[in-house]
């Protein structure tokens, strides 16, 4: 929201419905960042002011990108500055362990070499992934219709409560797992359902209704990585 005496919507509710991207996340201010906890936990941006109290719609896909640390050379002892690896640790705890416990996904991305370029293009094009991202957001919609609820869902990510237990059921295999990643990655009751939801995701995607080990497995695999820098952020 923007400054001022009167509330004006601000980027994260004029990405509602859309996506909010943060390149080089932690350069960002902590207290933007922190700012962003409530938005992207009730999908509502609030404010309360001397005057009003103000509510704005703000139910937006975060998508961040952030290099290993400040000079982005880590990995290559050559070109890294001579902080490292304490730069990468300090530049990690710019972002809070709650705000990462809300982020669903941690995905590493390494350097594309010039040779990369050279390589033939992927398998699967940007239209076959298109048309499945699309078959798996018309099962999620069909899915939560059914259920006629008072509040309307489109997605996994909205789904809540029981309605996420309901639709993402665990058979004896998958439960045995997630008690096993609840010691060892310490997730919180928040990081339990987010991980829910990668999986009923992941699920969808395959066109299955019933939630296997290896989506679970694979959920957790993409919270693995998160665990680390939630490691750090809060040392």
């Amino acid at each position: 929201m923007s400054g001022g005496r009167k509330a004006n919507p601000g980027e994260v509710s004029l990405a509602h419905l859309g996506v909010l991207f943060l390149d080089e996340l932690p350069e960002f201010g902590r207290q933007v960042l922190e700012a962003l906890r409530q938005p992207v936990e009730i999908g509502r941006a609030v404010i309360a002011r001397a005057n009003a109290h103000v509510s704005y719609p703000a139910r937006f896909q975060m998508v961040a990108a952030m290099n290993p640390c400040r000079c982005g050379h880590l990995d290559d002892a050559e070109l890294a500055c001579a902080k490292a690896p304490k730069c990468a640790l300090e530049y990690r705890n710019k972002i809070s362990g709650p705000m990462l416990d809300r982020m669903d996904i941690f995905v590493e991305v390494p350097a594309v070499s010039a040779m990369d370029l050279t390589l033939p293009p992927p398998s699967e094009t940007s239209e076959m992934v298109a048309e499945r991202v699309a078959r798996a957001r018309a099962i999620q919609r069909a899915r939560y219709g059914k259920l006629n609820l008072l509040n309307p869902i489109r997605t996994n990510a909205e789904a809540e409560g029981r309605v996420l237990e309901q639709v993402a059921v665990l058979d004896e295999s998958g439960r045995a797992l997630m008690q096993d990643a609840i010691g060892k990655l310490k997730l919180s009751a928040r990081g339990y359902h987010r991980v829910l939801k990668v999986a009923r995701t992941l699920a969808d995607l395959e066109g299955k209704e019933q939630l296997g080990r290896a989506h679970i497995a694979e959920a957790l695999g993409y919270r693995a990585a998160l665990h680390g820098l939630r490691s750090s952020a809060a040392a």
